[in-house]
Order: C-alpha cells, then sequence, then structure tokens
C-alpha cells in the first residue's frame, strides 16, 4: 500500500501546500477538480447504520463505544427487508451510493456478517453502489463482500499516526492501514478520510492527508469530517470546527488526490449554506444525504435539495 519513492509527498510539501492563503489555495484546487471532474456535479450518498451501538472499541468521538455513558444504545441488527428499503428510498431520493454502518470493532464469521453480504446483494439489485463500514476486516472476508459486488469499504484514519494513540487506544494505526491494504487486494475500491476538530495540530492534519496520497492507489473516495461533539464521549467539549479549517482541507485532499470523490461529510448541520458552497468549491464533489449519520443529526434532506436546486448544482445520475 506504499506510493513508488517518485510519486510520494513529502512533509515539507504537504505543509507548505495547507498553509498558502486561502483564496490561491482555493484557485489551484477548483483548477485540479476542473481537470478531473465534471463540474457542478455532486454525487448523493446516503448513510445507514445497520447495528447501532455496543462497540467495545474507545474512539474518544464516538457515541456508539460501549465505553461511554452516552444516548446511543446497543440495539439489534436490521434484517435485510429493512435495509433495502431504505435504500430504496434512498435512490428514489437521489442516491446513487448506499452505505450501511456495523458498530463493530472487526468482522466476525458468523450469521450477522452473512446478513451484511445479503445486504450488500440487495443494495447492488437496486442499481446502487454499495459500500459498508464494518471496522476490521481480513482478506478471506473482503474477499466474501468482493463477491457480493461491494463497491467500497469505508476505514477512515481519523488522524495522523502521531495522535491516533491520543484518540483511539484498543487498535492501531497499523490496523488500519492492514484493514484497508485487505480491502484493496480483494478488489474494492477505497474510502477513507478523517476527522478534524479532536485536538489535532496542523501537522496532525497534513499527516493524515499525506498518508492517504500516498497509498498505492490512492483512495478513490476521501471523507473530510468536523467533529460532532457528542454529550458523554471524551471529545464532547471541543470547540466547533471553523469552517475555513474544512474548506482548507478539502483543498488540500483535492489537490493531493485529483482522481478522489472528495466527500463532504459529518458536521454540515452546523455550516450555513455559504460555508457548505465554498467546500464544493474547494473540490468537494459529493455530501452524506439523509437526516443521520450512523447515529448524529445532519441536515434533512429537502433542505438539501433546496440548497442544491438553488447553487445551481446537478446530482450525480446512476453509473452502474
Amino acid at each position: 500500500m506504499t506510493a513508488p519513492a517518485a510519486a510520494r509527498f513529502d512533509k515539507a510539501t504537504v505543509r507548505a501546500l495547507y498553509d498558502r492563503p486561502l483564496l490561491p489555495l482555493l484557485d489551484e484546487a477548483r483548477k485540479v477538480h476542473l481537470a478531473h471532474h465534471p463540474d457542478n456535479e455532486v454525487q448523493l450518498c446516503t448513510l445507514l447504520s445497520v447495528k447501532t451501538g455496543g462497540c467495545p472499541e474507545d474512539c474518544s468521538y464516538c457515541p456508539q463505544s460501549s465505553k461511554y455513558d452516552t444516548n446511543v444504545g446497543a440495539e439489534k441488527m436490521l434484517d435485510v427487508n429493512q435495509v433495502i428499503a431504505s435504500a430504496r428510498r434512498a435512490k428514489e431520493l437521489g442516491s446513487t451510493r448506499f452505505c450501511m454502518g456495523a458498530a463493530w470493532r472487526e468482522v466476525k464469521e458468523g450469521p450477522a456478517f452473512d446478513r451484511v453480504v445479503e445486504m450488500v446483494k440487495g443494495v447492488k439489485d437496486l442499481g446502487l453502489e454499495a459500500c459498508v463500514t464494518l471496522g476490521m476486516v481480513n482478506e478471506s472476508q473482503a474477499k466474501r463482500l468482493a463477491d457480493a459486488g461491494l463497491d467500497a469499504y469505508n476505514h477512515n484514519l481519523d488522524t495522523s499516526r502521531e495522535n491516533y494513540k491520543s484518540i483511539i487506544r484498543t487498535r492501531t494505526f497499523d490496523d488500519r492501514l492492514r484493514t484497508l491494504a485487505n480491502v484493496r487486494n480483494a478488489g474494492i475500491t477505497v474510502c477513507s478520510g478523517g476527522i478534524i476538530g479532536m485536538g489535532e495540530t496542523d501537522d496532525d492534519r497534513c499527516e493524515m492527508l499525506r498518508t492517504l496520497a500516498n497509498l498505492e492507489p490512492q483512495p478513490e473516495s476521501v471523507p473530510i469530517n468536523a467533529l460532532v461533539p457528542v454529550e458523554g464521549t471524551p471529545l464532547a467539549d471541543r470547540p466547533p470546527v471553523d469552517p475555513f479549517d474544512l474548506v482548507r482541507m478539502i483543498a488540500v485532499a483535492r489537490i493531493l488526490m485529483p482522481k478522489a470523490r472528495v466527500r463532504l461529510s459529518a458536521g454540515r448541520e452546523s455550516m450555513t449554506r455559504e460555508a457548505q458552497m465554498l467546500c464544493l468549491m474547494a473540490g468537494a464533489n459529493s455530501i452524506f444525504f439523509g437526516e443521520k449519520l450512523l447515529t448524529t443529526s445532519n441536515p434533512n434532506e429537502s433542505d438539501d435539495l433546496a440548497f442544491l436546486r438553488d447553487a445551481g448544482l446537478g446530482t450525480m445520475a446512476p453509473n452502474v
């Protein structure tokens, strides 16, 4: 999963890009975006929690961790028909990618994983891109998902290697990279990004993007999230993310990973329409669409459709 030496970005290069004045940075990001993607096209993605809560991991940002006392309790896994009904509704509203998340530390063989495989097949039968995020996955499990037709596996790096242990202690940064390698080797595209607003430094932000950009091949999908603080988690008292910081991260991601679909992800509910538009100008060309992102709130569908319409933006047509 490492890029050839000639293709690698060094720390100084990425930090110099990140430190550029915002307007010139936006100009370059916009130019890169237009060279690789259709103008004024936004992909709508819907994310559904198919197994909520009770996760044994201690990710400091996550209300689904069993380590913290939050308002998210452990729930039974959804059945396949419920998930397919949600996917069908998402498609009717304009989504072309349907993502399913399970609050697991890792995939384990058995009825629950068998059910996820059936969910993937059902989503594909609807003509949607299918994505899952299930925690760590080994090579044989990734192969089963690929055989079911899975398009993408989401497994975010979250932050830099150096900062990782201050956010998560129940797994390692190398565990993350190993899962991405297993997914890639199975022929599934990689969806991996991170979260800002967790107390990280600018260097941590740059290192996260540098690690992603130096993967070979680069991720096809890069979600950029702003922390949504949740009461009961260790990061509950973190201040709001400055929208300019999110714009800067998206612009740098776009320049470093020209062909990736950069996804404006968590944190949109607290953003103005103008801030979201700046993120799209910076190179984001996807939003998560629906009133929840797993367990945290998101703008409602009618507001998002009105925003896109007022901005003159079109939505991506199905491409399956």
